[in-house]
């Protein structure tokens, strides 16, 4: 078990990750889009999870190609894994090249602007050193345009740099049926025609996990790694995280009483209340707290749900114990948050937001450890 450096004596949570789980979600979706490879993505500190860690569980499960979104994340993961082929998503920043040239990374580029940035580095080094085109096919985010791509196919000879991998984003493959997405896949099929001789890609983890027309040469799964819902016809794969918060402090509160902040929630009864040492400092949405009118997020104590009670604070958040027994519950305790038949995404909709926010707010004063 590999731990952070915030111990768990001081810390308000702590935050076990399993390795094993996201080592078996990757193997399970490898063989789900197979003969497609099956690539990581570890953006955003492999979701809050850890990218060291999780990019060394990864790259024992078999995993060869990974993106981040970020130069600074692609240096991490290259120090780590020196063989690895690493695609940063976010683009070419100007004055990177030479960062990228000297980790041996892929840009993934998505303008006209980042393509002759690139075109003009590698004539000035004399070296053609591999890229990746991102094509928008109707996010409306980051790629050149359909358009654009077929004059570029055209001069693909005066490119000078070879393309390695030809990649758009689904916008809404999360939503099975949706229309867009069927017009997406048209109109990558025709750019990826364009391109016979480059890797195609589209699928990011909701449409790994559904129709095989959108796999082509390479899927891209994110979320679906770390145990989070990524379409709402599919069930998630092994949970990975566990978040137990450290129980301060238990008090009475009498009927009439109210609890917290803005004095949004009043005890019906008579109660006795939990106080967990976490709050939205340390990334537990504010609005999965409770009030008067409408029911917040739960948590696990002593093989029960108990139901938060009153606004999140910054620091601190209460939940209801008083249909525990008296003896199953002390301070110093604690409380599940994550975990438990709790998922990230039960606690994300009590919060009005996705699994893929709560896992990346996770903040640092949790004790984090790997198993």
């Amino acid at each position: 078990m590999a731990d952070s450096n915030v111990q768990s004596a001081e810390a308000g949570g702590r935050l076990t990750i399993d390795l094993q789980a996201i080592s078996d979600n990757y193997t399970d979706i490898a063989a789900r889009t197979a003969p497609a490879a099956c690539a990581a993505v570890l953006k955003a500190d492999a979701y809050g999870t850890g990218l060291e860690p999780v990019a060394a569980t990864l790259w024992a499960a078999g995993a060869r190609t990974f993106f981040v979104a970020l130069l600074c994340e692609a240096r991490r993961l290259r120090n780590l894994l020196p063989q690895a082929e690493i695609f940063v998503l976010n683009g070419l920043f100007a004055e990177c090249s030479e960062a990228y040239d000297a980790y041996d990374l892929r840009p993934v580029l998505g303008s006209l602007d980042e393509i002759e940035r690139w075109r003009a580095y590698c004539a000035r080094i004399d070296r053609p050193l591999p890229a990746a085109l991102h094509v928008d096919t109707g996010m409306n985010r980051l790629g050149v345009s359909p358009a654009e791509a077929i004059n570029l196919a055209e001069g693909r000879d005066e490119l000078g740099f070879p393309l390695v991998l030809v990649m758009s984003h689904l916008a809404c493959a999360d939503d099975p049926g949706h229309p867009l997405t069927a017009r997406q896949l048209e109109d990558f099929r025709a750019v990826a025609a364009l391109f016979p001789d480059v890797r195609a890609s589209l699928a990011n983890s909701a449409a790994a996990l559904g129709d095989n027309a959108l796999h082509f040469d390479m899927v891209r799964p994110g979320i679906a790694l770390y145990g989070g819902r990524a379409r709402r016809d599919v069930a998630p794969l092994r949970p990975v995280v566990r978040l137990d918060l450290r129980i301060a402090q238990i008090r009475e509160v009498h009927e009439g009483g109210t609890i917290g902040y803005g004095a949004v929630q009043t005890a019906r009864r008579p109660s006795r209340i939990a106080i967990l040492a976490a709050g939205y400092a340390d990334g537990i949405p504010r609005l999965a707290g409770s009030s008067d009118a409408r029911r917040g997020a739960e948590v696990a104590i002593a093989g029960r749900r108990c139901p938060l009670v009153g606004r999140i604070s910054m620091d601190l958040m209460t939940v209801d114990i008083t249909d525990l027994p008296d003896d199953a519950v002390r301070p110093g305790d604690w409380a599940t948050l994550i975990g438990e038949g709790i998922g990230v995404d039960n606690l994300a909709a009590h919060a009005q937001t996705i699994g893929y926010e709560v896992l990346t707010s996770l903040g640092p004063r949790f004790h984090r450890r790997w198993k």
